[in-house]
Protein backbone atom coordinates (compact mmCIF):
# COMPACT_ATOMS: atom_id res chain seq x y z
CA UNK A 1 0.00 0.00 0.00
CA UNK A 2 1.29 3.48 -0.99
CA UNK A 3 0.06 6.64 1.20
CA UNK A 4 -0.63 9.82 -0.63
CA UNK A 5 2.05 12.05 1.38
CA UNK A 6 0.17 15.27 -0.05
CA UNK A 7 -3.53 14.26 1.21
CA UNK A 8 -2.04 13.35 4.72
CA UNK A 9 -0.64 16.82 4.63
CA UNK A 10 3.13 15.68 4.23
CA UNK A 11 3.78 18.51 1.98
CA UNK A 12 7.31 18.63 1.91
CA UNK A 13 10.16 16.26 0.46
CA UNK A 14 13.69 15.86 0.24
CA UNK A 15 16.29 13.15 -0.26
CA UNK A 16 19.11 12.97 2.34
CA UNK A 17 22.40 11.15 1.69
CA UNK A 18 24.27 9.90 4.49
CA UNK A 19 27.93 8.85 4.96
CA UNK A 20 29.24 6.58 7.81
CA UNK A 21 32.60 7.23 9.30
CA UNK A 22 32.84 3.30 9.45
CA UNK A 23 31.39 1.08 7.24
CA UNK A 24 31.54 -1.99 10.00
CA UNK A 25 29.01 -4.42 10.57
CA UNK A 26 27.86 -3.08 13.92
CA UNK A 27 27.87 0.40 12.31
CA UNK A 28 25.64 0.01 9.63
CA UNK A 29 23.17 -2.36 11.61
CA UNK A 30 23.25 0.40 13.91
CA UNK A 31 22.55 3.25 11.36
CA UNK A 32 20.14 1.02 9.15
CA UNK A 33 17.98 -0.05 12.64
CA UNK A 34 17.85 3.97 13.45
CA UNK A 35 16.00 4.81 10.37
CA UNK A 36 13.32 2.24 11.37
CA UNK A 37 12.91 3.99 13.82
CA UNK A 38 11.56 7.39 11.79
CA UNK A 39 8.65 7.53 10.36
CA UNK A 40 9.39 10.29 8.39
CA UNK A 41 11.86 7.82 6.54
CA UNK A 42 9.38 6.83 3.72
CA UNK A 43 12.47 5.16 1.60
CA UNK A 44 15.99 4.16 2.62
CA UNK A 45 18.46 2.80 0.13
CA UNK A 46 22.09 1.52 0.74
CA UNK A 47 24.29 2.80 -2.10
CA UNK A 48 27.77 1.98 -3.36
CA UNK A 49 30.08 4.61 -3.44
CA UNK A 50 31.49 7.81 -1.86
CA UNK A 51 27.99 7.98 0.07
CA UNK A 52 26.46 5.24 2.04
CA UNK A 53 22.61 5.52 1.79
CA UNK A 54 19.80 7.74 0.13
CA UNK A 55 16.93 8.14 2.69
CA UNK A 56 14.01 9.76 1.47
CA UNK A 57 12.08 11.47 4.35
CA UNK A 58 8.81 13.48 4.50
CA UNK A 59 7.72 15.93 6.77
CA UNK A 60 4.64 18.71 6.89
CA UNK A 61 7.07 21.70 5.94
CA UNK A 62 10.91 22.90 6.00
CA UNK A 63 10.55 23.67 9.72
CA UNK A 64 9.55 20.75 10.09
CA UNK A 65 12.57 19.19 7.95
CA UNK A 66 14.98 21.19 9.76
CA UNK A 67 13.92 20.43 13.04
CA UNK A 68 13.73 16.48 12.32
CA UNK A 69 17.54 16.78 10.60
CA UNK A 70 19.18 18.77 13.69
CA UNK A 71 17.57 16.96 16.09
CA UNK A 72 17.29 13.18 14.81
CA UNK A 73 18.79 12.41 11.78
CA UNK A 74 22.85 13.94 12.36
CA UNK A 75 22.68 12.08 15.54
CA UNK A 76 22.21 8.83 14.04
CA UNK A 77 24.87 5.99 14.95
CA UNK A 78 27.81 6.14 12.88
CA UNK A 79 26.98 9.32 10.72
CA UNK A 80 29.73 11.15 9.70
CA UNK A 81 28.38 13.41 7.27
CA UNK A 82 24.54 14.64 6.09
CA UNK A 83 23.87 16.30 2.82
CA UNK A 84 20.45 16.90 1.56
CA UNK A 85 18.29 18.14 -1.56
CA UNK A 86 14.92 19.17 -1.91
CA UNK A 87 12.29 17.52 -4.45
CA UNK A 88 10.25 19.94 -6.01
CA UNK A 89 8.23 17.61 -8.14
CA UNK A 90 7.42 13.78 -7.66
CA UNK A 91 5.54 11.53 -10.29
CA UNK A 92 4.93 7.42 -10.89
Amino acid sequence: MQVDTVAVGLNFSAIVFATLRAGDRETVLAFEAATRLIPEVVQAQRLFGETDYMLHVVTYDLVTFQKLYNDRLSGMPGVQRLASTLVIRTWC
